[in-house]
């Protein structure tokens, strides 16, 4: 799973919502890219040209292990 951040001014990043305020996450890579370039479209033009910080980003979102998997794991 993937989720979409963008910094703010202030230098803090938060995730992004969609209007209902539910994470948007996608199972692709490459979905999760095409709407932040949807949603923060002069943010990742100027990223593409170097011109400016990086202000977004797509990150990996890790699935925790439920209890039972992690028993088997200490054995």
């Amino acid at each position: 799973m993937y989720k979409l951040q963008v910094q703010e001014d202030n230098g803090e990043w938060h995730d992004v919502k969609s209007a209902q305020d539910v994470l948007l996450t996608f199972s692709q890579e490459s979905d999760a890219r095409a709407k932040l370039e949807e949603l923060f479209p002069v943010l990742v033009k100027m990223e593409k040209f170097a011109a400016g910080p990086k202000r977004t980003r797509v990150l990996v979102m890790l699935r925790e292990m439920d209890d039972e998997e992690e028993k088997k794991n200490d054995r």
